[in-house]
């Protein structure tokens, strides 16, 4: 059985690193975290903080600023910059003790090449369904999800694992939903479940269990220091 659980899949659909040749930007996954690490503090929705008039994290804010030229890279003043030799002239500025690599560089390069399109936070878009993707091995995907999971595989050239024991994978999941390691009981009875349906079930009672509940709130908790 493949199971991945689905707060999970943000992390294996769209991350990792991406290959300039070839693949399209997209500005949520690829432009805006180089931005936001490099160019936000000085740059930002802080107006306490921000040099030049210059504001690169609204739609509105790169339009106005004049140092993009969508489809031109070569004319933007912003390649100009953090290009240049000049430590006076590149951004971001020495002091800022921040970097970009070469990589960064002409992934900023190729999104104002493809028309700087810009995008709010995946948290303000509506969601979108999206098509499995065709794969080669396609005897191997049990349902939609494999699909992708599968596609993402064989780009990077790995072959999926194989499946595990029962026991094994009743043991992840219950760490993966819970927290907690799965209870002598859950174990027999699932073992002794050779049903279509042993697997389903299992996913069912983890998601309405309390246990998830709580295993879910615990990162938005610390995130919101609800320990202080």
């Amino acid at each position: 059985m493949r199971f991945l659980p689905l707060f999970f899949l943000p992390a294996v659909l769209i991350t990792g690193a991406v290959e300039i040749s070839g693949q399209p930007i997209d500005y949520g996954r690829d432009v805006r975290p180089i931005i936001a690490e490099n160019c936000f503090q000085c740059h930002g929705q802080d107006k306490e903080t921000r040099e030049g008039k210059l504001r690169l994290d609204t739609r509105q804010g790169q339009r106005k600023s004049g140092v993009i030229e969508p489809g031109n890279p070569d004319d933007s003043e912003l390649i100009a910059r953090i290009f240049s030799d000049d430590e006076e002239e590149r951004m971001p500025p020495e002091k800022s003790h921040r970097t970009l690599s070469v990589k960064q560089k002409e992934t900023l390069r190729q999104w104002i090449a493809e028309g700087a399109n810009f995008a709010d936070h995946w948290a303000f878009e509506a969601p979108k369904k999206s098509e499995p993707p065709t794969v080669r091995q396609a005897e191997w995907p049990r349902g939609p999800i494999d699909r992708f999971i599968l596609a993402r595989l064989e780009t990077e050239g790995l072959a999926p694992s194989s499946e595990t024991e029962r026991e094994r994978w009743l043991r992840r999941v219950t760490f993966d939903f819970t927290g907690l390691p799965a209870t002598p009981h859950e174990l027999d009875s699932f073992v002794a479940d050779v049903s279509a349906q042993a697997y389903h079930r299992v996913v069912d009672r983890l998601l309405g269990s309390t246990r998830f509940g709580e295993r879910m709130a615990t990162d938005w908790l610390d995130v919101a220091r609800y320990a202080d």
